[in-house]
């Protein structure tokens, strides 16, 4: 666990022997420095530095698996104090018979409670940082399980708003098909044919996210089709395409609910014929993207439930985190809607 406190896996896996070296050296020179010999204090600070490394590893499994709370703190103080206890009684015994030097064994004896507070001290500092180490992971654990969870919410809506669009679409389409099944039924036919052909291509495109621009456009010229047919001569269409900007990826049918919504409040509401305006241009880091209408705020438009530009708003939301991609606007009986598609 402590391994895993580093971001870099290299550097990680000396963490415990580098400290271990450090602890050997330190000790080594210090009881150079009491007059031991070279030998025994080498001897002797080598066995203490395995003892330590072994109660760092030790503490560093058992609070990888516990998490103590409540009733179960006082592990966290119990047992580094236990550890170094064990620990110094097994120095004590094994350098006691090793060394055979009754001087020595009395500075043994002298240094033990000393060599217990240090031992003791240091381990107790590594329990609560491998407490810490553990309580991270986990906390991270949690939030990636918490952030796949969101994705995958997110990725649900976005389909199922995907989804909704062409019934959406559908729905409009066959009202008027019905309308002109009587009147005009070689129009109806027409008209058919076309949106045969337009949800052949839009449900090959069901399983990606993103299209270019100029596959975005000619999806929406054949849905004009279909819509030429309804109103005939009063509906035209102008396009205004920005250099480099048809190769740039968009989610798809992003578009075309933004049309529908235009002629839905343009051509049901003004009399005569009606230009609706589509422009794409590019604007430092976004594609920008405009469809314009003319709309008398006077008159009663077709009655809808507002699909149409709140599902492009919320895909927007669901694929960049951001509320501020599109924006609606009124100047002289002209309504614009105008979107802002980060490029990546």
């Amino acid at each position: 666990m402590l391994l895993n406190a580093f971001s870099n896996p290299n550097l990680g896996k000396w963490v415990i022997p580098g400290a271990g070296l450090i602890w050997f050296l330190g000790c080594l020179f210090l009881l150079i420095e009491w007059g031991l010999e070279s030998s025994l204090a080498g001897a002797d600070a080598f066995f203490y530095a395995f003892l330590f490394v072994g109660g760092v590893l030790i503490l560093d499994r058992v609070f990888s698996l516990i998490s103590p709370k409540g009733k179960n703190v006082w592990l966290i103080f119990f047992l580094p104090i236990s550890l170094s206890f064990i620990s110094v009684w097994i120095h004590r015994w094994v350098l006691d018979w090793y060394a055979g030097d009754s001087a020595y064994r009395e500075m043994l004896n002298g240094q033990l409670y000393l060599r217990w507070t240090v031992l003791g001290m240091a381990e107790q500092m590594v329990a609560l940082l491998a407490l810490a180490v553990s309580q991270l992971e986990r906390q991270d654990e949690i939030n990636k399980r918490e952030s796949q969870m969101l994705e995958l919410a997110k990725e649900a809506e976005l389909t199922q708003l995907r989804q909704q669009l062409q019934p959406h679409f559908l729905f409009n389409s066959l009202n008027s098909i019905n309308s002109l099944v009587v009147s005009q039924p070689q129009r109806a036919r027409e008209m058919v044919l076309l949106l045969s052909d337009f949800l052949r291509g839009t449900i090959r495109k069901d399983l990606q996210s993103r299209v270019e621009l100029r596959e975005e456009l000619q999806t929406l010229k054949m849905y004009l089709e279909i819509e030429r047919i309804r109103f005939g001569h009063r509906l035209t269409v102008d396009f205004h395409i920005g250099e480099g900007t048809e190769s740039i990826r968009i989610p798809q049918l992003l578009i075309q609910p933004l049309v529908e919504n235009a002629i839905k409040h343009g051509l049901y509401g003004v009399a005569g014929e009606v230009k609706i305006e589509i422009r794409a241009q590019l604007d430092g880091n976004y594609l920008i993207l405009e469809v314009k209408n003319p709309f008398d705020p006077t008159a009663s438009t077709q009655s809808g439930t507002g699909f149409g530009l709140s599902s492009v708003e919320r895909r927007l939301f669901l694929i960049f985190g951001r509320k501020d991609l599109l924006q609606k606007s009124v100047q002289q009986e002209v309504f614009q809607v105008t979107l802002k598609i980060p490029i990546f």
